[in-house]
């Protein structure tokens, strides 16, 4: 905040409003998803059940991809048009839209990373270790300072998000290579597979989105009902798209819920035994 009030005014509120949106998917499923696996994952630990505690964490990892990719792409690609519709309204100008569209596709390529640290973080939390996350922590603050320092020239405020979103994804990077390092995760089930049909899903909710979008003055042009329908509209397609495309490719919701049920029910036996 103190870097953008150096620039042309509207900077501050340009990143505001382009953060507030990235912060609803991360609000609503990164801390979701943290409040769901710590208590898990403590009781893994506590119980030294290395082996239940390295699928927990495989699984919510799967959840973070589920989610957090076709997210990312979503708000990068209807940056403008979610812009628009919740803030082209008396004094925000078509010029204030364009401007946070750019900030907010910069702070949605950090989304996974955001994401990623919700649920890597409590695996250290997990086991009593805090010196390493709150040391990879202090990294990711240096490299966020340096990296506005270096993209506040060339991109302006699109450049302080952008640091934000490569910090997040250094973040979650060191995370997981200290994860693997220190011996207490490696992947459990087979990922190949679930990754082809994410980039499928992936891949099928992006070409709907490119062909319902209209042109960006079609959405200023356009009244209040006309945009919340417009967009509902392909959000909803979108989403049909992303998982149609996904169990064609082989992906089985019911599968996948009877995994976290089955999950939750080895949890619940180990408690009964611990309690006994």
């Amino acid at each position: 905040t103190i870097l953008a009030s150096f620039l042309v005014t509207g900077s501050v509120s340009w990143l505001y409003y382009s953060d507030r949106l990235m912060e609803f998917p991360l609000g609503v499923f990164g801390v979701a998803l943290a409040t769901v696996v710590l208590p898990g994952l403590s009781k893994k630990a506590a119980r030294a059940d290395w082996d239940g505690f390295k699928r927990d964490l495989d699984f919510a990892l799967k959840l973070v991809v589920l989610i957090a990719i076709p997210a990312t792409l979503g708000l990068f690609l209807l940056a403008q048009p979610l812009l628009v519709t919740l803030f082209f309204y008396g004094e925000f100008t078509a010029f204030d839209v364009l401007m946070s569209s750019h900030s907010l596709m910069a702070y949605s390529l950090g989304l996974l990373g955001f994401i990623l640290v919700k649920v890597l973080a409590p695996a250290f939390y997990a086991r009593k270790e805090m010196k390493t996350p709150v040391k990879i922590v202090v990294v990711a603050l240096v490299s966020n300072i340096i990296l506005n320092l270096l993209l506040i020239g060339p991109l302006a405020h699109v450049g302080l998000a952008l640091a934000t979103s490569i910090s997040a994804m250094l973040n979650a990077g060191l995370l997981y290579y200290f994860l693997l390092n220190q011996g207490v995760f490696c992947l459990q089930t087979p990922w190949r597979a679930f990754l082809l049909q994410v980039g499928l899903g992936v891949i099928a909710m992006v070409v709907l989105i490119l062909l319902l979008n209209p042109e960006h003055q079609a959405w200023l042009d356009f009244n209040a009902w006309q945009r919340v329908s417009w967009l509902l509209g392909i959000i909803i397609l979108a989403m049909l798209a992303y998982v149609i495309a996904m169990m064609v490719a082989g992906f089985r919701p019911k599968a996948f819920l009877r995994q976290l049920k089955n999950r939750e029910e080895r949890s619940a036996s180990a408690d009964e035994l611990g309690s006994s």
